[in-house]
């Protein structure tokens, strides 16, 4: 499981970018053996010969059961690592309920959507900002929040950074009973105004 500092920041797509990366190095290197091969660098009989060696073929032919298992093994391999994969970038990301009380017959459970829209809620109140939006992602052990505020014109940042984290925040904490919170605060400065000319 990736530390909640991380879950703060965004969507971890780590395995993905490697799997790419790797298919795209196989397909580079693939296509520089090709190109070194067909221009004959490695000699013009090697680059008169068909695609589908003669000597492979014969090779293949002598070792046709083990070189058939081989490609069967290959081929179910490569669809599981697929299909792993498709799963796991389709895969939702986890948005927690919270329990703030677990007694029996008095169960109280706050969803995810209306913790972020009492956070958000109450960073608009703060001077300045003109509009919220946050997220809370994570698990219901360790949750993590992440905050978009829109600026107005001309907002101080540093005034609207300190009231959200010692006041925004620390009641979001408070609320619901966690002692730390990891927090990735994106802030948006707000345009002036064109005024029209007439």
């Amino acid at each position: 499981m990736k530390p909640p500092s991380r879950a703060a920041l965004a969507r971890s797509y780590r395995v993905e970018r490697v799997f790419t990366v790797l298919v795209g190095l196989a397909a580079l290197l693939l296509g520089a053996a090709a190109l070194v091969v067909g221009a004959g660098w490695l000699g013009t009989f090697r680059a008169a010969r068909p695609v589908l060696d003669p000597i492979a073929v014969d090779t293949l032919r002598a070792w046709e059961l083990p070189a058939r298992i081989a490609a069967v093994v290959l081929g179910l391999l490569a669809l599981v690592a697929g299909v792993l994969l498709a799963v796991r970038t389709l895969r939702r990301e986890r948005h927690p309920d919270l329990a703030l009380d677990r007694t029996a017959g008095k169960r109280l459970l706050v969803t995810s959507g209306a913790i972020a829209e009492a956070i958000a809620a109450d960073a608009e109140r703060v001077a300045g900002v003109s509009r919220a939006k946050a997220t809370v992602v994570g698990d219901a052990a360790t949750p993590a929040l992440r905050l978009s505020l829109w600026l107005r014109y001309g907002a101080r940042v540093k005034d609207v950074w300190q009231e959200v984290d010692t006041a925004v925040l620390r009641r979001a904490r408070e609320s619901l009973g966690v002692e730390t919170m990891p927090t990735a605060v994106r802030i948006e400065l707000g345009a002036q105004e064109k005024q029209r000319v007439r």
